[in-house]
């Protein structure tokens, strides 16, 4: 592989920083109003485009969706150099073919967050959030073909989270970060969060694809639920608002895990 022109690397670290900002922001509201729920201080359990919604009805609101909605589109570029380029040298093999197919799709939704903040600026009075996940799957299953498409969709989401929970048990992400950037306690914290966060998200990221693969297998769109929903799910069992305490903080320690890698992950094209 040619060696990469600097300014592109350059221009690629600036959109991975920006982008790993962005979401990283995006979590920890998302797990700051969870954990504010769960010790009944108000809040909720809302997903990520919920969460940007409350964000524009705010003081300077708009300001802010502007500045995420740039950092999310910039962290779609980056899983699409991911994607393309091989930055991660996963290789042509099946599980390299995989894994860039997760960063496209990464890159997908990523996209459309960015679309959603475009959409808020625009009328951010009237905005809404666009419907819920049982309303998207429902128009999913309208069509010929849907509920195979809706399981498929619930088992990619259950194979990103027992991956999440892979990643947590290896620690596979410490090979990306710039680690004698950090004190021995600095390492040791960072390390703690991650794992934390990846486990949170890996638990969620399943939630979402039974409930799917459920709709699709009863043939019931409300079956289906978001990241808000599976929230929600958590908070309704026993001791409830321990588990959605946790989990909460976990999904803020993932928008904390993006914020690391913002910091000091190699995003070098070489």
């Amino acid at each position: 592989m040619p060696r990469p022109d600097s300014r592109l690397t350059r221009a690629v670290a600036l959109a991975a920083g920006a982008g790993y900002t962005a979401k990283g922001i995006v979590y920890l509201l998302v797990g700051g109003l969870a954990f504010l729920a769960a010790i009944d201080l108000g809040g909720d359990n809302v997903g990520t485009k919920e969460a940007l919604f409350g964000l524009a009805r705010q003081p300077f609101g708009d300001l802010m969706i502007t500045g995420l909605g740039g950092g999310l589109a910039a962290y779609a570029a980056w899983r699409l150099f991911q994607a393309l380029l091989d930055t991660e040298d996963v290789g042509h093999g099946l599980k390299g073919l995989v894994t860039r197919l997760g960063f496209l799709i990464s890159g997908l939704i990523h996209a459309s967050l960015s679309v959603y903040c475009l959409d808020l600026l625009r009328d951010a009075a009237e905005a809404t959030n666009n419907g819920t996940a049982s309303d998207h799957t429902a128009q999913v299953m309208s069509h010929q073909g849907g509920l195979y498409v809706i399981f498929a969709v619930g088992l990619v989401f259950i194979a990103i989270g027992l991956r999440q929970l892979w990643r947590a048990m290896r620690q596979t992400y410490l090979k990306n970060w710039y680690r004698q950037d950090l004190g021995p306690l600095q390492r040791r914290l960072a390390d703690i969060v991650t794992r934390w966060g990846l486990c949170a998200r890996g638990l969620v990221f399943q939630m979402i694809g039974l409930f799917l693969c459920l709709a699709a297998w009863r043939t019931d769109p409300s079956e289906a639920q978001g990241l808000g929903g599976a929230l929600n799910v958590l908070a309704a069992q026993p001791f409830g608002p321990w588990l959605l305490g946790a989990v909460a903080l976990g999904l803020a320690s993932y928008g904390l895990y993006c914020l690391i890698n913002a910091a000091i992950r190699d995003t070098s094209l070489d």
